[in-house]
C-alpha cells in the first residue's frame, strides 16, 4: 500500500518520483535494450492503430496530470478551511472575553458555546487530514457537533426552569400557610368564602370580585409596612426622640392626651414594636382619609352619581391598567394625572415640612412634590408604593357593586374578633373573658362587602382598666 500523503511537499515529491521512475515513452531520455525493439517496431508501425494508441496514451497522460491537480484544489480549499476555521475560533475567543469582562451570563454562555462549536470544527478537521474522512461524511459530523452545544444548553435551561417552577411551588405554599386563619375565611356575614392567597388567577380577574378586593388589602399592608419600617430606620438614624414621637402621634390622631396609665395600661411589649405601630397608625390614616369620596376630594366629580354603571367599569378598567406599572415610571410620564396628584397630596400630609429637613437635610423633595414632580428617590419610591396600592384598593372598591363601607375602631372599644384583628400577640387574650381587652389605638381600617364579607381592622390592644365601662365599635361608612 502506498504512503499517504501528509503534506503539499510530499505531494510534490511523491509526483517527481512517479515522473523519473515512470519517464513517457518516445520522450527525449534514452531507453533499455529491450525497449529500443519495441521503440523501433513502434516506428515502423503505421496506421490507424498507431494513431489511436498516441490518442490513448495523451489521454491517459491528461488524467493523470488532472488527477494531480484535483488534489492540490482539493488541498488548497482543505488550508482555506483551517485558516477560516482558526480565524472563527479567534473571533468567537474575542466575544467570549468581551462577555467576561462585562459579566454578562446570558452572553458568557452564548459565546462559550460559540468557542466549543469552532473547537469542534478544527478537530473535526483534523480527524478529515489524519484518517482521510469522506467530505461529506464530515458534513454530516459537523453539522451534529454544531447542534450538541446547544442542546446541552437546553437541557441546562430546562433543568433551570424545573428549578424555579419548584422555587415557585414551595412561595405558593408559603403564602397559602401565612393566610389569615391559615384555612381561609369562613363563609357567611363575618368572613368571605375564599382563602386570599389562593388567589391564582388574580391576573386574569375579567370582572371585580370580593376575593380580589381582600387581595389588594393585604398588598396595602405589605406596603404600609414597608414603608413604616424605612421611615423609622431613618428617623433612627437622625436620632430622632421616637418616644415624644410615639407620644405626639398618639395624641393627634388619636385623641389620647387625656389618658394615663390608670385609666388605660399599656400592654407589656418591646418598645420597637409599639413604635413601628404608631407610626403605622399614622401612616394609614393620613392615606385613608379620604377614601369614601370617589376622588379622595381632588376634585368635585360626582360621576359615580350621575353614571354608576359607566364610572364602576372606568374604575376597573384603571385597575387593571396600572396594576402591572411600576408608579415610578407612570408618573415619569404623566406626572399631573389623577394618581399623580392623589400621590403628591399624601406625601404632603405624610411627611410634615421640619420632619423632611430632618431627615434629608433640605426640602428638596418637597418643593419638587409641590411643583408637579416627582422625585427618583428610594424614600419618595418607597411611599410610591404605598400610594399606588392604596389608590388601587379605591379603585376597585368603586367598581364593585355595592362599594365596601370602611371602618375603624375607636379607641377604648371592645375586642370583636370577627370585625378585628390584633397586630401583635398580646398575653392572655384567648383565655380572657368577653370584654377583658380593648381597642389602644386603630392600624388600619376594615372593610365591609356587599356580599357580606368582613375584612378585619388591624387594632393595637390593651388590658380593661378596672371599673371602666363597654364602648361601641365606631363604623364610618361612605
Amino acid at each position: 500500500m502506498t504512503d499517504r500523503i501528509c503534506n503539499i511537499s510530499g505531494l510534490m515529491h511523491r509526483v517527481t518520483s512517479s515522473c523519473l521512475t515512470h519517464p513517457r515513452a518516445g520522450g527525449l531520455h534514452g531507453h533499455a535494450d529491450g525497449d529500443d525493439e519495441v521503440c523501433a517496431s513502434a516506428m515502423k508501425w503505421d496506421g490507424p492503430d498507431k494513431d489511436e494508441m498516441r490518442e490513448e496514451n495523451d489521454s491517459v497522460e491528461g488524467i493523470g496530470i488532472w488527477k494531480v491537480k484535483g488534489r492540490l484544489s482539493e488541498m488548497e480549499a482543505f488550508m482555506t478551511e483551517v485558516f477560516d476555521a482558526v480565524s472563527a475560533l479567534k473571533f468567537a475567543y474575542v466575544g467570549l472575553q468581551d462577555a467576561q469582562s462585562s459579566w454578562d451570563p446570558d452572553r458568557i454562555h452564548v459565546s462559550d458555546a460559540a468557542v466549543v462549536v469552532e473547537l469542534r470544527k478544527l478537530a473535526h478537521l483534523h480527524d478529515c487530514f489524519q484518517w482521510g474522512t469522506g467530505r461529506a461524511a464530515g458534513g454530516r459530523l459537523a453539522l451534529k457537533d454544531v447542534v450538541a452545544p446547544y442542546e446541552a444548553a437546553l437541557e441546562d435551561l430546562r433543568r433551570e426552569l424545573k428549578a424555579k417552577e419548584a422555587k415557585i411551588m414551595k412561595l405558593k405554599d408559603k403564602l397559602r400557610g401565612s393566610t389569615p386563619r391559615g384555612a381561609g375565611f369562613r363563609r357567611g356575614r363575618h368572613q368571605s368564602s375564599k382563602r386570599v392567597g389562593c388567589i391564582s388567577g388574580i391576573g386574569e380577574e375579567a370582572v371585580p370580585t370580593p376575593e380580589l378586593f381582600q387581595w389588594c388589602v393585604q398588598q396595602v399592608k405589605v406596603a404600609s409596612q414597608s414603608f413604616t419600617m424605612h421611615l423609622l430606620s431613618l428617623m433612627r438614624a437622625a436620632r430622632w426622640d421616637l418616644a415624644a414621637v410615639t407620644r405626639s402621634i398618639l395624641e393627634g390622631c388619636h385623641g389620647l392626651a387625656d389618658l394615663t396609665e390608670h385609666a388605660l395600661p399599656q400592654p407589656n411589649m418591646p418598645e420597637s414594636e409599639h413604635e413601628r405601630h404608631v407610626l403605622e397608625s399614622y401612616v394609614n390614616r393620613k392615606l385613608f382619609h379620604g377614601f369614601e369620596n370617589e376622588t379622595f376630594y381632588l376634585d368635585g366629580s360626582l360621576a359615580s352619581l350621575l353614571r354608576p354603571a359607566e364610572f364602576r367599569r372606568d374604575c376597573f378598567a384603571q385597575f387593571r391598567d396600572m396594576r402591572a406599572m411600576d408608579p415610578n415610571e407612570l408618573l415619569g410620564i404623566l406626572p399631573t394625572c389623577q394618581f399623580g396628584r392623589f400621590a403628591g397630596k399624601k406625601y404632603l400630609g405624610v411627611v410634615h415640612p421640619k420632619m423632611e429637613d430632618s431627615l434629608f437635610g433640605g426640602s428638596d423633595q418637597r418643593l419638587a412634590v409641590m411643583a408637579g414632580n416627582h422625585p427618583r428617590t428610594s424614600f419618595y419610591g418607597e411611599f410610591l408604593r404605598l400610594a399606588k396600592a392604596v389608590w388601587q384598593l379605591h379603585l376597585l372598591a368603586f367598581a364593585i357593586d355595592p362599594t365596601p363601607s370602611h371602618f375603624e375602631a375607636s379607641r377604648g372599644a371592645d375586642f370583636h374578633p370577627e370585625y378585628m384583628e390584633s397586630v401583635v400577640k398580646f398575653p392572655g387574650v384567648r383565655a380572657a373573658s368577653p370584654g377583658s381587652v380593648v381597642v389602644w389605638f386603630s392600624v388600619a381600617p376594615g372593610f365591609k362587602l356587599g356580599n357580606g364579607s368582613v375584612v378585619r381592622a388591624r387594632v393595637f390592644l390593651t388590658r380593661r382598666a378596672k371599673g371602666e365601662g363597654t364602648t361601641r365599635m365606631n363604623i364610618m361608612c361612605k
